[in-house]
């Protein structure tokens, strides 16, 4: 009788790199995570980071991609040794959960203290320029926007005035807050990180709307662009 053979280190690379195309395949979250790792090291690059600040980047990211690993690997192990409630099984996914959660935050935090002044240099001249641009320029992008959200609501015909349709109120309310907060603060130096948490917000407004089947994307996305833009001509208007 022929014993098993040990696994080369050929073999034990693959077995790992078949692991990861799995849950690649089949875990939504960790799609999610590595989309944002590679734009993360993409933007690394062009704001030119130096060599600590890269390699609390990739510890960060390292640490995310682990730790959401671990839980899918947690999650897998226990759906396969139990097919009913189990309190102690729930509570090994919720600390699993967790470990992917402060794993997270360490990492928008660590991503925060790298990109915070880079961007926020970048961001104020954009903003400058924004300010500075012809009011007729923004007004004309403002009707044109309009037309373009009447057009479309004429043709698709869905919605009332509260509730669905095309743009999101909600989306147009949340964006035209955060360009109100970006312009009110001013040269003020907590502006980038005021105008990043009202921005954050927005987008999680933006999300619930999309989420809770009231509006599509396109909705939502229009909404926001509305919102900004009207926010936008009333500031370089009445300012």
């Amino acid at each position: 009788m022929s014993s098993r053979r040990a696994p080369t280190l050929i073999d034990s690379f693959n077995y790992a790199f078949e692991g990861i195309i799995h849950v690649l395949r089949t875990q939504r979250n960790l799609r999610i995570h590595f989309a944002i790792a590679a734009a993360v090291l993409v933007a690394a690059v062009v704001v030119n980071v130096s060599k600590l600040e890269l390699i609390a980047l990739l510890l960060s990211i390292t640490f995310v991609l682990i730790a959401e690993m671990l839980n899918s690997a947690i999650e897998g192990a226990i759906d396969a040794t139990t097919t009913s409630f189990d309190p102690n099984a729930k509570l090994a996914k919720d600390v699993a959960a967790g470990a992917v959660l402060i794993a997270s935050v360490n990492a928008l935090a660590v991503g925060y203290l790298v990109f915070a002044g880079k961007v926020a240099d970048r961001s104020s001249e954009l903003l400058d320029r924004l300010r500075d641009a012809p009011a007729e320029l923004t007004l004309v992008a403002l009707v044109l926007t309009i037309i373009v959200v009447l057009a479309t609501k004429a043709y698709t015909g869905r919605g009332t005035p509260l509730r669905g349709g095309l743009p999101s109120g909600h989306a147009a309310l949340a964006f035209a807050g955060w360009m109100a907060a970006t312009y009110v603060l001013g040269g003020d130096r907590h502006r980038f990180l005021i105008s990043s948490l009202t921005f954050i917000m927005a987008l999680l407004v933006a999300q619930t709307r999309i989420e809770s089947g009231v509006h599509s994307t396109l909705e939502v996305f229009y909404g926001g662009v509305l919102g900004a833009l009207v926010t936008l001509v009333l500031f370089q208007v009445l300012s």
